[in-house]
């Protein structure tokens, strides 16, 4: 069998130029061809000019495309490509998508007649306006699906694929099935047929597995950043600019050649493929900070969740100790944080904002059951009529202490870490999945747990991770805290890592680093001797190292019964903040910002006076950047400004 890749995409678009009902748009740094509706016949060739040499489609092969679907309710079918016989409205080979699935169409053919065959994969979530690349292996009955170089997914059906299908008087049409209903509406960049081979291990050597390439048309390919002489492009291609008032969006080799505007700073920026390089700014820097608002609260204050309700403005949810009044959410008004909402909360650790489709979720974690003596976490929902939350869903919890929103293939999640039942640290979190037709979280996975204060998700290219900090198992707090892979619809454990009363776990990346760094609260064990201090310990930070694919540690920082840890940027400088709490003697303990320094890693910058650290936010204004802590200890938390030259 030939193993040279039948480029189908280069195939329709004329040498020189584009075929009739193509043009190029450029989006997220990569260009792809929007298909016009309107003359389905002109994307298309005949398929002789492929099949040279024999008219018969492989037994065996791949396809590989490199799409970007559009965001929206895709209540219908679309055709990424179909082979048809001339006057029969017959699919020989054709690839749609729907809602969440893909589907593999094929003609089985016999003496009498012949029939379609359809092969569904389901949970194929393409509809993201994002660019992903398919990779389907088809051999006999097995039917194979890779999307971004992922677990695949495999599917056996009782009609294998033709060992002889004839290609004769066929074409292949792009985007359709030679009619206008059903037409591809999203961006095509690469679309290959692989004779006789599974095309996966070619494609996933890339770095960027959502758009590895075999094969590209000329036209799509990355041209020199500044053209050779003054000439205009040879193939010209339309873009699209991003425009945020907000934090600092990704810059990957997705989004390369994107502008954004930070509103805020009044500066313009270019995505070169890794980072933000400023088109008209002076770099800000950060100087000092400064004292900007005292807030007094209902009680002392466990944590803290700002977050923004679009079209609504800024909110800042406080997770109190006290049961009555319960825990307060405060809306920015005017430069400043001002009380909005109460809410009935039992000891809250922490609050969780999360959207879901146009829904609008605030859960909060409960330590201590209610006056009826049950015990129960509580997820709250945005009314738009009343302009509150509400009382949406409550759940069984043993003292929890923290919630984690992800979304995984399409699917929402939402975890909860619970700290210990009665006396008894050793027992289960729950991940729970949120049910569409009950509009409800069920229970999906239970993962072993000791004692544990936080649960942080994150994403390397197409895999998904949930750490958990796992804080004392009934005797000791030098105990393993655990790194999960999201493997087969369920977290399966990645690595551990020991930990000393973990209370805090946080994700951040520099360039293409990936760290995640660890808050240690205190050193203890039942069975040794104590130590002179059991809160004054290194705190870690850990690197992925992707040979090893584990994190290795970076760099330890000396903290002092430390409950968080803070990422945050100004200009092009990144920054850790961490709350220290107690060096064992007083409450009244410096927590400390310390700046990225490339190869010396994190320096101490800003010793910031506090009392009781429990928590600290990062956010940003028109009018900048701020800080924001919570005390653990007295009913008083402080927005802190920073001040930049």
């Amino acid at each position: 069998t030939d193993l040279r890749p039948l480029d189908i995409l280069s195939e329709a678009v004329p040498a020189g130029g584009l075929a009739g009902g193509m043009r190029v748009f450029q989006v997220q740094g990569v260009r792809g061809f929007q298909l016009s509706a309107s003359r389905p016949r002109a994307l298309g060739f005949p398929a002789s000019r492929l099949f040279i040499h024999c008219d018969r489609f492989p037994e065996e092969f791949s396809i590989i495309v490199t799409l970007r679907a559009l965001r929206g309710p895709a209540k219908r079918n679309e055709y990424i490509f179909t082979l048809m016989v001339e006057e029969s409205p017959s699919v020989l080979v054709g690839l749609r998508y729907g809602p969440d699935k893909l589907h593999f169409l094929f003609w089985s053919q016999e003496r009498a007649g012949g029939w379609q065959t359809r092969v569904t994969f389901p949970n194929v979530s393409l509809s993201d306006n994002q660019w992903h690349t398919l990779i389907l292996a088809v051999s006999g009955q097995s039917f194979s699906l890779t999307v971004d170089c992922s677990i695949p997914k495999d599917v056996v059906v009782e009609t294998p694929f033709p060992a002889s299908l004839s290609v004769r008087r066929a074409s292949f049409y792009l985007g359709n099935r030679r009619r206008r209903k059903g037409v591809f509406t999203g961006l095509l960049r690469q679309l290959v047929l692989l004779p006789g081979a599974d095309a996966t291990p070619r494609i996933c050597r890339a770095v960027n597995f959502k758009v590895a390439a075999l094969s590209v048309p000329t036209v799509l390919q990355d041209v020199p950043a500044k053209p050779v002489s003054n000439e205009v492009l040879k193939y010209p291609y339309e873009t699209e600019m991003k425009l945020t008032l907000g934090a600092r969006p990704r810059c990957s080799k997705q989004e390369k050649a994107q502008f954004w505007f930070n509103a805020s700073r009044r500066g313009l920026y270019l995505c070169n493929g890794s980072t933000w390089v400023s088109m008209l700014e002076v770099q800000h820097r950060l100087d000092y900070v400064e004292e900007y608002q005292n807030l007094v609260t209902n009680s002392e204050t466990m944590g803290i969740e700002v977050f923004t309700i679009p079209k609504v403005g800024l909110f800042a949810a406080m997770a109190n100790r006290v049961t009555p009044p319960g825990s307060a959410i405060y809306k920015w008004t005017d430069g400043k944080f001002v009380h909005y909402q109460n809410i009935p909360t039992c000891q809250a650790q922490s609050w969780k904002y999360f959207t879901i489709g146009k829904k609008i979720f605030l859960a909060v974690a409960n330590f201590e059951q209610n006056e009826r003596g049950q015990e129960f976490s509580v997820i709250y929902k945005w009314s738009r009529r009343k302009a509150k939350f509400l009382t949406y869903q409550r759940l069984s919890t043993h003292s929890a202490r923290d919630w984690e929103a992800f979304v995984i293939e399409g699917e929402a999640f939402l975890a909860v870490v619970n700290h210990r039942e009665g006396n008894n640290h050793n027992i289960d979190s729950v991940i729970y999945r949120w049910n569409p037709r009950t509009g409800l979280f069920e229970t999906n996975q239970t993962i072993p747990t000791s004692g544990a204060y936080d649960w942080e998700f994150f994403t390397i290219g197409p895999y998904s991770f949930l750490a958990v900090a796992n804080t004392f198992n009934g005797t000791s707090t030098k105990i393993h805290s655990h790194i999960y892979i999201w493997l087969s619809g369920s977290f399966q454990l990645f690595q551990s890592i020991l930990t000393f009363g973990a209370a805090d776990w946080e994700v951040f990346h520099i360039g293409d680093r990936v760290f995640l760094a660890v808050a240690n609260s205190h050193s203890y064990d039942s069975g040794m001797p104590a130590p002179s201090n059991f809160y004054a310990i290194n705190s870690s930070i850990y690197e992925l190292n992707i040979t090893a694919q584990m994190f290795v540690k970076f760099q330890d920082l000396l903290t002092y019964s430390a409950l968080d840890w803070e990422f945050f940027s100004v200009g092009d400088d990144s920054f850790l903040v961490v709350a220290n709490s107690f060096d064992g003697f007083t409450f009244s303990v410096n927590s400390i910002i310390y700046r990225w320094q490339g190869y010396e890693g994190f320096v101490a910058a800003h010793h910031l006076p506090t009392v009781g650290c429990r928590d600290w936010e990062a956010f940003h204004t028109a009018e900048g950047s701020y800080l924001f802590y919570s005390s653990a200890k007295e009913p008083l938390s402080k927005v802190l400004k920073l001040k930049t030259t």
